[in-house]
């Protein structure tokens, strides 16, 4: 926990540095929100080669991030989060000159159902 899913444009690759953006991200995530760990986190990113916005007018590009967090955390700390995310994004995604970016956050609750395991190294058995 948490789980974060980075949605992006194809077009927004060149200017998204993935590793930094995630390293910076986990930071932020561990001081904004009591419980979450720099170690705790899990990012992964996918790419989507086609996105339609509105129109489909040309210049214009995605990033979307689902932040899946335990329950418990108050409504307040969940915008917060998503907040300082946004901020984030915009600052990642400031060289994207030419494009316009739609960028949006989703903060929710893992399921009940959710569970983890982490084998360390050499106790795969």
């Amino acid at each position: 926990m948490p789980q974060i899913i980075v949605d992006y444009d194809a077009s927004l690759r060149e200017f998204l540095d993935r590793r930094r953006f995630a390293r910076e991200l986990h930071a932020l995530a561990a001081k904004t929100v009591d419980g979450i760990t720099v170690e705790s986190c899990k990012t992964r990113f996918r790419c989507v080669d086609d996105a339609v916005i509105a129109h489909d007018e040309p210049q214009q590009a995605l990033i979307h991030l689902d932040f899946a967090i335990l329950p418990g955390r108050t409504a307040e700390a969940k915008a917060t989060l998503g907040e300082v995310t946004l901020d984030l994004v915009r600052h990642h995604t400031a060289s994207a000159t030419g494009l316009t970016v739609h960028a949006s956050v989703e903060v929710r609750d893992l399921d009940s159902a959710y569970r983890k395991h982490v084998a360390p190294a050499g106790d795969r058995g």
